[in-house]
């Protein structure tokens, strides 16, 4: 990982590390988290975390982008274009799980996304769309299904698992939590 456009040291990659899962954890609880206090928690410096963070919000937008990386190699390990569409969702699906609940705060930041995290994003949501049509060209949809609509229901259902405030935010097995996501997306709520 690299905060300034050069490769860092082993021992300067684990303090980014640390100042990241400190700086996630910390900003979850409270949002108004000054950098001295991430610093505090992550067992590093003033110093450091200033040294390598220009301020609060480029923690922020790295860590923004660290989680839209690992959301992008998680699906992209999934064989969105090569396994069968229902395996892919699934693994995908399971993936994107993990990651969500070790970066809620830094996934539901406000503020608009760089144009590394926003690029990664829409190369996401193509993925998505592609994995929709193979389901659909598969039977798995039914033909006629309306594949942006499909998406949004998608996210809309893997967000909402994803809230902490959630129910289904206490499940600790990602897969069985994707069983669901994806029965209801393809079934809806009806006993079948």
């Amino acid at each position: 990982m690299d905060t300034k456009g050069r490769p860092l040291r082993a021992d300067a990659e684990r303090s980014i590390r640390a100042i990241m899962e400190a700086a996630e954890q910390l900003l979850s609880e409270n949002p108004g988290a000054t950098m001295e206090q991430i610093a505090e928690a992550a067992g590093v410096a003033r110093t450091t975390i200033h040294r390598r963070f220009a301020s609060r919000e480029a923690l922020v937008e790295i860590m923004t982008t660290s989680a839209w990386r690992e959301i992008g190699a998680a699906v992209e390990a999934a064989r969105p274009h090569s396994a069968p569409p229902l395996v892919a969702m699934h693994q995908a699906t399971t993936n994107v799980l993990q990651i969500k609940s070790r970066w809620r705060f830094a996934l539901n930041h406000v503020n608009p996304l760089n144009e590394e995290a926003a690029g990664i994003e829409a190369a996401l949501m193509d993925t998505c769309d592609a994995v929709f049509l193979r389901a659909r060209e598969a039977g798995i949809l039914p033909p006629g299904t309306d594949l942006l609509w499909t998406r949004r229901v998608y996210l809309a259902l893997l967000n909402e698992t994803c809230d902490p405030t959630s129910e289904d935010a206490a499940e600790p097995d990602p897969d069985t939590l994707a069983a669901r996501i994806i029965d209801t997306l393809l079934y809806g709520v009806k006993a079948r």
